[in-house]
């Protein structure tokens, strides 16, 4: 026979086999104990915690003539059938793939024929959230009215795509995600009984790249299993997985707590350089954090769920770090795993998100002029006020105000706007061509190999707008690294640096991206109207000239962007 994959291999066929749903399948087997079954079932949870699994063993208990306590016996011919799928009585539908009201009509049509083989005819209906309008509407007359001998045994892993109406006709069960111990020792057990030898910090990596879900798992041994030749070990987990090891979790977290941009992004290069996923790698840095805010509450119940897997280099910044700047860090990296979802660049968020988290500060940790923390900056403009109040009473002609009156509240100043050099951007485009703008980008992706970790971050949030005349504009994805460029000497070193490149020593002006459709549309108008005055007694041949010009000008600068129209 055919190698199986070991879910397929383990499938539970009994309740008991069923790991991590002690209440599903409690409440299962008493009703199907004493005869008290539904009609109707949705079975709903995350993926590979045994929904569809739970529904055949379901299938086969209610039609077993030798159940015990609500389980199959699993020996009989019946069970053997609906083991094997060949049980025509018992049918498994993917939603997915016949989501339409025909085929739902259909089942409504052969549900009122009696079965032919079991007891009970039983439809199980996987990712039934994929149906259409229709075919729900079609469902619900089955399900409020339904045929003798029939259930349905609904399966998704998105009940709120659901209309109420339909879950209002059936029992729910909600399957939860499995603890990480559980799916531990099942894999354990299922490795002694393969005779197959296992490192157990590897199947730790295992249990916690599952997130919840045995299926998972499994499939992930497998791959390990076939990876190492029959042997699991920590190194071919962790290159399976793409996780990273609990020391590169800890100088990571470490280096961008202290601010050290460098060596983060040098230990994510390395990372990468290794094989490890992008979006892994920003889960297990979020994942971390989430332990270092609940380990300073509860250390016990993050010793359980990370199978003890922590340092003690964790604990030190447990006890070390600010819960603010912890809060501040998780917000980061969900944003940054929200946009990385979306981008063919997963490299580049990685990067922009090591920058962030190195320069991100607490409320607390916020430092101003000369300084001063937030608290002492309060301890000061109280003494200020306290000052002016005393020198109000001296002043001839001008009372100090009653002590019990609070000052008028002062208006929130606005937050200042990001300043742009309209004169330098405008000499960049003055000069612009498209020739100098293709030139810089056949050499802008050779750009970051010749500079540091920090500022090849900070290129690789840069895209050439316009250049010419020895001059070149970028604009910057985000607007908080456009400040903090305009402030270093990075636009100095990125002169120099593509002076090696390029041939000559440009000057470089940067601007936000989120200004450059204003900018454009401003400096076409200024252009088009600087060369359209003209005097009304003019000959009409300079008139028809100056508008020729202006458009050639704005496509030798924005190329296809821009389109002509006759008024």
């Amino acid at each position: 026979m055919a190698y199986q994959a070991l879910y397929r291999v383990w499938r539970p066929q009994r309740f008991a086999d069923l790991v991590g749903q002690q209440l599903v399948t409690r409440t299962l087997r008493n009703a199907l104990a004493t005869g008290q079954t539904s009609h109707a079932y949705l079975f709903t949870g995350p993926r590979g915690t045994g929904k569809t699994s739970a529904a055949k063993i379901f299938a086969k208990a209610i039609n077993c003539h030798h159940q015990q306590d609500g389980e199959p016996c699993n020996e009989c011919a019946t069970c053997k059938a609906i083991t094997n799928g060949t049980l025509g009585d018992v049918i498994e539908i993917d939603a997915a793939s016949n989501n339409g009201v025909e085929e739902i009509r259909d089942i409504r049509d052969k549900a009122k024929y009696a079965p032919t083989e079991a007891d009970y005819k039983v439809y199980i209906i996987d990712e039934v959230h994929m149906l259409s309008t229709g075919a729900f509407n079609a469902l619900l007359k089955t399900l409020e009215e339904p045929p003798a001998n029939v259930v349905f045994i609904l399966a998704t892993t998105e009940p709120q795509k659901i209309p109420a109406t339909i879950i209002s006709r059936t029992q729910r069960f909600d399957f939860h995600r499995i603890k990480p111990q559980v799916i531990l020792d099942r894999m354990t057990m299922i490795l002694e009984q393969k005779g197959v030898t296992a490192d157990e910090e590897a199947l730790k990596v295992i249990a916690q790249a599952a997130d919840g879900g045995m299926r998972d798992a499994l499939s992930i041994l497998d791959q390990v299993i076939s990876f190492g030749e029959n042997e699991v070990t920590l190194e071919n987990a962790l290159m399976v997985t793409g996780s990273a090891t609990q020391q590169d979790l800890d100088n990571y977290v470490a280096a961008v707590i202290a601010g050290q941009t460098a060596p983060a992004l040098e230990l994510i290069h390395k990372l990468l350089d290794e094989g490890k996923d992008a979006q892994r790698l920003v889960e297990d840095v979020l994942l971390y954090c989430r332990d270092l805010m609940l380990y300073r509450q509860a250390p016990d119940e993050v010793t359980h769920l990370e199978l003890g897997r922590l340092s003690a280099q964790f604990k030190e910044l447990a006890a070390q770090i600010d819960p603010e700047r912890i809060v501040t860090m998780v917000d980061v990296l969900n944003e940054e795993l929200e946009a990385m979802r979306f981008s063919a660049h997963a490299t580049v968020y990685l990067e922009v998100m090591t920058v962030r988290l190195a320069q991100s500060k607490s409320t607390g940790d916020s430092q101003v002029d000369g300084g001063a923390t937030s608290a002492e900056l309060a301890a000061l403009q109280q003494q200020v006020k306290h000052l002016q109040q005393q020198l109000t009473a001296l002043q001839p002609g001008k009372s100090a105000a009653p002590r019990g009156n609070k000052p008028a509240p002062t208006k929130p100043q606005p937050e200042a706007p990001i300043k742009v050099d309209m004169a330098a951007v405008t000499s960049v485009l003055d000069g612009a061509t498209r020739q100098a703008r293709d030139e810089v980008l056949r050499e802008w992706d050779n750009l970051p190999a010749q500079m540091n970790a920090q500022h090849a971050a900070y290129v690789r949030t840069l895209t050439p707008l316009a250049a010419g005349h020895d001059r070149i504009l970028l604009g910057c994805k985000y607007d908080y690294l456009y400040q903090r460029m305009e402030t270093q000497d990075f636009p100095a070193t990125l002169a120099a640096t593509l002076a090696g490149l390029l041939g000559y020593q440009p000057t470089i002006v940067i601007l936000p991206v989120s200004r450059w459709a204003q900018v454009r549309q401003d400096y076409y108008a200024k252009h088009k109207h600087q060369h359209s005055q003209f005097d009304a007694a003019a000959a009409p041949a300079a008139a028809k000239q100056a508008q020729p010009e202006a458009v050639t000008k704005a496509q030798q600068l924005f190329g296809d962007a821009v389109t002509v129209k006759d008024d």
